[in-house]
């Protein structure tokens, strides 16, 4: 064996494991890097790779850096029509909710208290079912609306530990211009992490605005509100990946939060918060949002890579104007879809009946 077969061996064996079956899928002699960023210019001394260190590196899905322009415009029709549909989803829940309050003495209602009534079959179930009554009931309109976003957000993340699911999970579930699937993951990347800290920090500055903003936009304003943030926040990272040639894998529910973090300090700026990590240490949330703001634009200018900062900075500044022009604008203007359902529902309502009166 000559020594420049030994080197060569080395080389390959030194390699992560991921990086040479790449090199051995029958693709030459072509490295995993040229397979990811082929075609795409950077300037000098500026890294290739893109998307953020919390995103996960075990196996990465050959992109399609070419259809990345396309791939953008796609991206902007998806978020629109996203956004869209998920206020006008939110009017009608919105609906439903008044007209469920408004409606008395439904065997709904009669069904409900004839189960929080029950013992059940065994003491241990109806006792247990009682405590669960008792905390619900407890909490805000916000905190029930944080807990099912929390728990999506962690059946997702136990779905990255299970390494059947990690091939899905990286092609739904992180966010990236240059993949083939660009549209749906720019909304399901935001209740996926692969990192516990990530998740465990995210959920819990959920946790703490998700009250005050949904006390002020209602549960069903708050959710749409929410997911939209996520997705304008994807598409701030898609564009901001495509026009510095630097594509590469985002996930976490950041941006989404930003935009309740954007919302809450424009509307209540002289809130003072506070650090977990510094107690002691005060300021108002005016400032707060100022500082996070300059922070992912250093980030954006930098080439930082902990977070996604283009992501947090679209977050936010969707959070930002949606407290300026948001409720005026865009949720005043669901009125005709509720009125609109309203007739719908009470046309189904009478076929309904119709068919019953026939068959009786």
């Amino acid at each position: 064996m000559t020594v420049l077969s030994r080197i060569c061996m080395r080389q390959q064996m030194q390699l992560p494991l991921h990086q040479h079956l790449l090199r051995c899928s029958g693709k030459g002699n072509i490295s995993p890097v040229t397979v990811i960023t082929r075609g795409l210019r950077q300037p000098r001394g500026r890294n290739r790779e893109g998307g953020m260190n919390l995103a996960p590196k075990g196996f990465v899905e050959a992109p399609n850096e070419n259809n990345m322009g396309r791939g953008l415009a796609k991206c902007f029709l998806f978020a629109g029509g996203f956004c869209s549909t998920t206020f006008a989803a939110a009017a009608v829940w919105k609906y439903e909710t008044v007209r469920s309050r408004l409606k008395q003495n439904s065997w709904t209602n009669w069904a409900n208290k004839q189960w929080d009534n029950l013992e059940g079959w065994q003491n241990k179930e109806g006792e247990f079912r009682k405590a669960i009554n008792v905390w619900w009931n407890g909490l805000s309109e916000g905190q029930k609306t944080f807990w099912p976003i929390c728990f999506l957000n962690a059946v997702v993340f136990a779905c990255w530990n299970k390494p059947s699911f990690q091939r899905t999970m990286l092609r739904y579930f992180c966010s990236n211009p240059a993949a083939r699937a660009v549209c749906w993951p720019m909304s399901l990347s935001t209740f996926s992490h692969f990192s516990f800290f990530h998740f465990a920090m995210n959920m819990y500055v959920l946790h703490s605005f998700s009250s005050g903003v949904c006390g002020s936009l209602g549960r069903e304003q708050f959710v749409a509100m929410y997911l939209s943030g996520g997705v304008i926040s994807s598409l701030a990272s898609h564009a901001f990946k495509v026009a510095m040639r630097c594509p590469g894998p985002s996930l976490g529910a950041s941006g989404a939060i930003m935009a309740i973090l954007g919302y809450f300090c424009t509307q209540h700026p002289n809130a003072q918060l506070g650090i977990v990590f510094i107690p002691g240490l005060n300021f108002s949330a005016e400032t707060a949002l100022k500082a996070v703001m300059c922070l992912d634009a250093v980030g954006m200018a930098l080439g930082w890579r902990i977070f996604d900062h283009a992501a947090h900075l679209g977050g936010a500044l969707f959070g930002l104007i949606y407290a300026c022009y948001g409720p005026k604008y865009i949720w005043a203007n669901t009125q005709p879809v509720m009125k609109k359902w309203h007739e719908l529902r009470n046309e189904i309502n009478e076929k309904l009946e119709g068919s019953k009166t026939r068959e009786e």
